[in-house]
């Protein structure tokens, strides 16, 4: 197995054609203006969509703070207001605290 290692790394590599197969052009085989165009567009427009995408997921978020935000203190408001109708100072003996009416 090491001798053909060796082997393999002592044989020079294939060295490629000097050209292109007989019937080929360059603009056979390259993409040209055109293909580099293409490629810049689309570079660009996903390059803008990728911004919009993580504008608007910004924005959600930002929303749904403010929603949790607005809920978490209306349940505020409302477990003030449901302790403000306890009065402490009333007592009616066994039972303990009652509700202010």
């Amino acid at each position: 197995m090491y001798q053909l290692l060796v082997q393999l790394a002592n044989d020079p590599s294939p060295s490629p054609l000097p050209g292109l197969k007989p019937g080929l052009t360059q603009d056979m085989v390259t993409p040209g203006l055109l293909g580099f165009l293409a490629t810049a567009f689309i570079v660009i427009i996903m390059a803008f969509l990728i911004v919009d995408m993580v504008r608007r997921i910004r924005r959600v978020r930002y929303r749904g703070e403010l929603a949790e935000a607005a809920e978490q203190e209306s349940a505020e408001q409302e477990g003030s207001g449901a302790q403000a109708d306890v009065d402490p100072q009333a007592d009616d003996g066994e039972n303990g605290p009652r509700a202010a009416r």
